[in-house]
This record gives structure tokens, C-alpha cells and sequence, in this order.
């Protein structure tokens, strides 16, 4: 039997789970400032008082969904070197790269961000939280100091996320797992 603690965090789960999903739909069919609340807790099935529970503005919903798909982001590109001791790109394995997994599950969010242009921002933040990620990287498992790392790290995350685009605009034609084994294959192109 659950807890009630179980069963309302489910609730609560489920809620902002609703709302997420209303607001991205919403947002594909019109500009995010001509958004209602009324709009989103119609789509949602769910009343106000659900929303104001959670969030006192639309901006703090789309904040929300905005750092929810990047801490999915960064919690994706590291599990190929999660758990590892010393990290290679040799014993790295398309498999094992779940960027693309990521995008694909968070499809919605994404085609916003580059086919519309809906989340003003969006791309730069998912640019940056790469970024990040790759200087963190870096400094962890290839210190080259030849090499800027700041210009390094941009190269790369905006590389990666120029694949995203590409993968977006084709509508998502190839898999997942294609997509991670084309970007093994450019990284160990360049190694």
C-alpha cells in the first residue's frame, strides 16, 4: 500500500506534468504572451487553483519546463562517463551516448526552440548548459593546454547542438541511436 505522501506527490507529479505538456502544446499553436492561464489549465484539464498552487506566473511554468529539459540535458550527456574512473573517447560507444535519446524524448520542447523560436533564450541556454558541460569535461579527462578552452568548449557544444538542428529540420528522420553514432564517429574523426 502507498502513503499518502506517495500518492500526493504522484498528484503533484501528474499536475505540473499536465500543465507542461498543455503549455508546450499551447505554444506551438500561438505566441507564448498570448497564453492565458485560463488557456493552459483548459488544456490541462485542471482549475485554476491546481496552477496557482505550483507556479504564480506563466513565466514560472515555462522557467520550470525550461530547467527540467536541462537538467535531463546534462544528466544524458554525462551518463556515458558516470561512473567511470578515467574516461576515454577509444572505449566510448555510440550506445552509450544519450544526447540524442534526450532530444528525441523532449521532441516537443526542442522543435519550439528551433523551428519556431518560441522560447526566446532557449537555444543560448541549451547552448550554454553544453558548454558548461564540455569545460567540465575537459578539465576532468583532457587537459590540453594548447588548446583554449573556452573556444574548445564552444566548438563543441555548438556542434553538437548544430546536429540537433539538423536532426529537427529533417523531423527527426534518423534515430536516436544514428544520430549518437554519426557524433562518435566526428569525435573520433578528430581525436
Amino acid at each position: 500500500m502507498s502513503s499518502p505522501n506517495n500518492q500526493l506527490d504522484r498528484r503533484i507529479i501528474k499536475s505540473k506534468d499536465a500543465l507542461h505538456d498543455a503549455l508546450l502544446h499551447l505554444m506551438q499553436q500561438k505566441e507564448f504572451k498570448e497564453i492565458s492561464i485560463t488557456d493552459i489549465v483548459k488544456q490541462a484539464n485542471l482549475n485554476r487553483g491546481t496552477f496557482y498552487k505550483h507556479y504564480q506566473y506563466k513565466e514560472d511554468l515555462l522557467e520550470e519546463i525550461i530547467d527540467d529539459v536541462i537538467s535531463d540535458l546534462i544528466f544524458s550527456y554525462r551518463e556515458p562517463y558516470q561512473n567511470m574512473e578515467h574516461f576515454s573517447i577509444s572505449n566510448l560507444t555510440s550506445a552509450a551516448i544519450k544526447v540524442f535519446d534526450h532530444v528525441y524524448n523532449h521532441s516537443n520542447f526542442y522543435e519550439l526552440i528551433v523551428k519556431n523560436n518560441k522560447f526566446s533564450g532557449g537555444q543560448t541556454k541549451i547552448c550554454t548548459a553544453l558548454k558548461n558541460l564540455v569545460l567540465e569535461n575537459s578539465e576532468e579527462h583532457q587537459p590540453n593546454t594548447e588548446i583554449n578552452r573556452d573556444l574548445q568548449a564552444s566548438y563543441v557544444a555548438y556542434a553538437i547542438f548544430g546536429m540537433i538542428v539538423e536532426w529537427i529540420n529533417h523531423d527527426f528522420t534518423y534515430s536516436p541511436s544514428y544520430m549518437a553514432e554519426q557524433l562518435l564517429a566526428m569525435i573520433k574523426q578528430t581525436d
